[in-house]
């Protein structure tokens, strides 16, 4: 599997962001940037944008971080009132240019980009069909894949029909934007699995994962892309089209993107990611809560779980202190070496030192999103008793993950899953924590005021929303599909 940012650490790692901008009378590219450097946490291989001036499409795809990808000479040769954008953490293909997008098709209906947040589960399957129609691939990836499928249904269907042909023959999660000649397209699965939502700027709309990126452009969120959904942003931002293309009974929403992938700041499926992971937090207390003398999250992700748990243990009476006791340096990034298994965890020292007179000579909660190899959950424990703790309590806000992810997460395999096969008091003893407890499946589904059945959680009961080789399937994948649109205009 690709290398994470975070070599040293056993998190999961980032997906990809997407966003799509169609304005009245001014350039897109700049706003196109600030999103994408609001979205920078989704992915950090590359990033790249690509406009449209009414006449021929501008494009502009880097490796590395957006402050890299772009410089203003960069963002000046991007003309034109629409265009869309992506930042890459690679889920399927090679970790090189030929994979960054957006992907762009020149064909003889016109010029075709898009981007891609997800993993195809058929992607083979479609990319045999079509090399023995004649098409030439130049990645391994599964975005090329949906773009060829895209293009070959354009050449014989309208742009709603092409786009509905090609959503009937994709299996998988993916959040899309797409730009056909100045037109510009939001696309979400049918399960809903990966986030996308619609904003208004002053001068246009804006379609992106997250809304975190709408508001670094001073606009509102208007609501979520419903799954199965396309949006058609209208030229010179007058408004949106929408249509309902294909409907199933369940959705598939990621529930990892509340508990670790999403900004805080953003609203996900209607709720605000930060005051979810709060309850996520309060819900923690509420089944495996203890009496210690301090709780503290593990920066940056634990903060909001530990702020929901602190809250409910006062509420209960008891005796729990909140208190920052892990200070992160956020100047050891993605370059930091480590060839060593030594090196490797004086890694987590070097990106976490605990405050002394926070830990010295009391019991700790220890409060983190998730587990996965467990090796920085052991190197946490183990720093904290070395810096004089006389008990370490961890507690995760989220259930144990026991299978990989499929659908876009870079999760590790079951071989480096370390509760794949071993209970959580194992867990506890392997990372020599006093005690562990993990958040249930139901909590979760509360916390996100969500049905169970309407949440994606594979990676945590190995059942997934679609037909996996090898793997259990959680529901009737079936996808029927249905007509109608609504429109919405600049003055609704």
């Amino acid at each position: 599997m690709p290398t994470g940012p975070d070599e040293g650490f056993d998190g999961p790692t980032e997906k990809c962001g997407v966003v799509g901008t169609s304005l009245a009378d001014r350039s897109a590219a700049r706003p196109l940037y600030y999103s994408l450097y609001a979205l920078q946490h989704r992915g950090q291989e590359s990033a790249g944008i690509v406009t449209h001036d009414g006449f021929q499409q501008h494009s502009h795809v880097e490796m590395g971080l957006v402050g890299d990808a772009f410089d203003e000479d960069d963002i000046a040769g991007l003309n034109g009132s629409a265009g869309i954008g992506h930042v890459r953490y690679p889920t399927a293909g090679s970790v090189d240019k030929s994979c960054a997008q957006p992907f762009t098709v020149s064909f003889k209906s016109g010029s075709l980009a898009l981007s891609h947040n997800g993993n195809l589960v058929n992607s083979d399957e479609i990319r045999e069909e079509l090399a023995a129609q004649g098409h030439a691939f130049t990645s391994d990836g599964d975005t090329e894949v949906i773009a060829h499928d895209l293009a070959r249904n354009l050449l014989e269907e309208d742009l709603v029909r092409a786009v509905k042909r090609t959503m009937e023959r994709i299996h998988g999660s993916y959040s899309l934007t797409i730009m056909h000649d100045e037109t510009v397209l939001g696309v979400r699965d049918p399960a809903g699995n990966r986030p996308l939502v619609i904003g208004e700027v002053d001068d246009g709309y804006v379609i992106a994962s997250e809304s975190a990126a709408i508001d670094t452009i001073d606009g509102e969120l208007v609501r979520d892309v419903r799954p199965g959904e396309l949006v058609v942003l209208r030229p010179d931002g007058e408004g949106y089209d929408t249509y309902q293309l294909v409907e199933r009974e369940r959705t598939a929403h990621c529930f990892f993107e509340h508990v670790y992938f999403s900004r805080p700041d953003s609203v996900i499926d209607g709720g605000l990611v930060y005051e979810v992971r709060r309850e996520l937090g309060r819900k923690l207390w509420d089944e495996s809560g203890i009496d210690t003398d301090v709780v503290m999250p593990v920066p940056d992700s634990g903060r909001a779980f530990a702020s929901g748990y602190a809250e409910a243990a006062q509420e209960a009476d008891a005796g729990v202190e909140f208190a920052e006791g892990l200070m992160k340096n956020r100047y050891v990034g993605r370059t930091f070496i480590m060839p060593t298994q030594d090196e490797r965890e004086r890694a987590v020292r070097l990106k976490l030192n605990p405050i002394k007179s926070t830990v010295e000579g009391k019991t700790v909660t220890l409060i983190d999103d998730s587990i996965v190899r467990g090796t920085t959950s052991n190197q946490l424990v183990q720093l904290l008793k070395d810096c004089g703790a006389e008990e370490v309590h961890l507690r995760i806000g989220a259930p144990p993950i026991v299978a990989p992810c499929y659908l876009g997460i870079n999760m590790a395999t079951r071989e480096e899953l370390i509760a794949s096969d071993k209970t959580v008091e194992e867990i506890g003893e392997t990372i020599d924590a006093d005690s562990l407890q993990y958040l249930s499946t139901e909590a979760v589904a509360a916390a996100l005021d969500a049905d169970r059945a309407d949440l994606c959680m594979g990676c945590v009961t190995g059942e997934y929303p679609y037909d996996i080789e090898g793997e259990e399937t959680d529901r009737d994948v079936s996808r029927p599909v249905i007509e109608g649109s609504e429109t919405a205009s600049a003055d609704d």
